[in-house]
């Protein structure tokens, strides 16, 4: 494998691992609160707003993320400067 297709994927997998980790966190909190709710006798309508708004934040986060990684893929996919690579 070309090690400058390496050097790309490296950071492009790293970013796509933590997106992952970030939804799977967000995911499971908010599973986690409707086992409560259920454990506690309530019924899902009663968390209903704090269940929505959490999910509003990790939208919001997931939003955040993604121009993140757009910004590093654009960032990647520019042209290396040449007077660089002679340093």
């Amino acid at each position: 494998m070309d090690p400058r297709v390496l050097a790309v994927m490296i950071p492009i997998i790293a970013i796509g691992g933590f997106f992952a980790w970030m939804i799977a966190l967000a995911l499971s909190k908010v599973y986690l609160e409707r086992l409560r709710l259920q454990s506690r006798g309530l019924d899902a309508g009663a968390g209903q707003e704090e269940v929505l708004a959490e999910l509003e934040r990790v939208r919001r986060d997931v939003a955040e993320l993604t121009e993140r990684v757009d910004f590093t893929e654009r960032l990647l996919a520019k042209p290396s400067d040449p007077a660089r690579k002679h340093v």
